[in-house]
């Protein structure tokens, strides 16, 4: 097992001994309440152009169609995000961002970029321009702005590929609903006026495209910048370069299948259906399947890394079993709901998702790609586990002898193994197979 460095007393003070106080722009609340300004007024903004193109009862046949495949998308997303699960805030952000702040800047500039084609160009290609180069370059630029943002301020819950799938994910997902709105209302308006009903309609044949066919198909898009910025995030500090030539290039494929994907149509009768069939299917089941290879290797390092803290008495024995299984943790959050209420499940969850960031954390340290601060933030997320373990530490155990109670993990226990999982040994701590020297040598504040 590694040797770390021994735990700092208290944290470094200022050299000159003076306290200093951040500016008043440099406060949370002040930040808080400029994003979210920001991203309301840009609602407003987005929420009148678009009920301007398609009138009040266009705008709600559009909102109630365009809402249908985003409660799908964003359980699959967080689905996704279980091993680690960023926090709801996160999700939120790149939501309203998606939905509001990336869909108007695309109205804006995707409009002007048109205009300014047909008139000093070549007006019979401007909607094709428009929507084959400036499009997916104004679009995609747009949304990639709310990945970076989480990338760079919210850096602790980025950890990997995983994050940004979820987070690239959700932001497109929101553009779509607003595009969806747009492109479903237009099309109501034109049935109002042709007269068409039924399955015959532009209404219908919008939403099976758009809703049926390829609700997939921004966030496909936007998820090749979210894996740039993810594999950059598995980057060391030092490795500049490759933190930004990563994110960039997952910006321009984003961008060449964002461009593929909108000039199909210009491929002839079936060239939507030859870019369907061949491109967005294949790459869409490549893409799942690499994201959850990844949530899978999630799972085998936290089965890994966390038998370190078990020796050193952090960890229970069976917890790393019962951390790297969905199923066991699932049981172990039931077990803390019937026994102890939602607040004793609340804990374990916190428990369940302090204990991966610490395996995480720790395999990034093993690596040499952890910064001067790994000491810090590793006793940190040690001091969380402690305070939850009363709720915590019961379930887990129970989910790993329930789980597999005949399985014994490849690592060293306090205790022998009896006919129904692990015994503690003479001396050990109340029921958990602990010794009680490790508590007292690791564990200064212990109650």
């Amino acid at each position: 097992m590694a040797t770390f460095p021994p735990y700092p007393t208290h944290p470094a003070g200022p050299v000159d001994g003076e306290l200093r106080h951040p500016h008043w722009w440099q406060r949370g609340w002040v930040r808080y309440g400029a994003l979210i300004a920001l991203l309301a007024l840009s609602g407003l903004v987005i929420l009148a152009l678009v009920r301007q193109q398609t009138g009040t009862e266009g705008f709600l046949v559009g909102l109630g169609l365009a809402v249908l495949p985003v409660p799908l998308l964003i359980a699959a997303f967080r689905w996704l995000d279980r091993v680690e699960p960023g926090p709801w805030r996160n999700t939120v952000f790149a939501f309203a961002w998606g939905a509001c702040a990336a869909a108007l800047i695309a109205i804006v500039a995707n409009s002007f970029a048109t205009r300014w084609i047909a008139t000093t160009a070549d007006p019979s290609r401007a909607d094709t321009l428009g929507a084959t180069v400036i499009a997916p370059i104004v679009e995609e630029s747009a949304k990639a702005a709310a990945v970076l943002l989480v990338f760079l301020f919210r850096r602790r819950n980025f950890t990997g590929i995983v994050d940004g799938v979820v987070i690239a994910g959700v932001t497109a997902t929101g553009f779509a609903f607003t595009e969806n709105i747009l492109y479903l209302g237009t099309a109501f308006g034109t049935d109002q006026i042709t007269g068409d009903r039924g399955i015959a309609s532009v209404t219908a044949a919008t939403f099976f495209v758009r809703v049926v066919m390829s609700p997939f198909a921004h966030p496909l898009f936007t998820v090749m910048t979210g894996i740039g910025f993810g594999v950059a995030a598995l980057s060391a500090d030092r490795q500049h370069v490759r933190r930004v030539l990563l994110p960039l290039g997952g910006l321009l494929l984003a961008m060449g299948t964002h461009a593929l994907w909108n000039g199909s149509s210009t491929f002839g009768e079936y060239g939507f259906f030859a870019v369907y069939g061949t491109f967005m299917l294949p790459a869409f089941a490549l893409l799942t399947w690499l994201v959850i290879w990844t949530r899978q290797r999630e799972l085998r390092t936290v089965r890994e890394e966390l038998p370190a803290y078990v020796l050193a008495g952090w960890l229970g024995p069976g917890e790393p079993f019962a951390l790297a299984s969905m199923r066991a943790r699932q049981m172990a959050r039931d077990y803390a709901r019937h026994y102890g209420g939602k607040p004793a499940a609340r804990a374990v969850a916190q428990y369940e998702a302090y204990a991966t960031s610490l395996a995480f954390w720790r395999h990034r340290g093993q690596r040499g790609r952890a910064g001067a601060d790994f000491v810090v933030r590793e006793r940190e997320l040690l001091d969380e586990l402690w305070s939850r373990r009363q709720a915590a530490r019961p379930a887990l155990e129970y989910a790993a002898r329930a789980s597999a109670p005949a399985v014994a993990p490849p690592w060293p226990v306090y205790g022998v193994q009896g006919a129904y999982g692990y015994v503690p040994a003479p001396g050990a701590g109340p029921g958990y197979g602990y010794p009680a020297a490790p508590y007292t040598a690791y564990n200064p504040y212990r109650t």
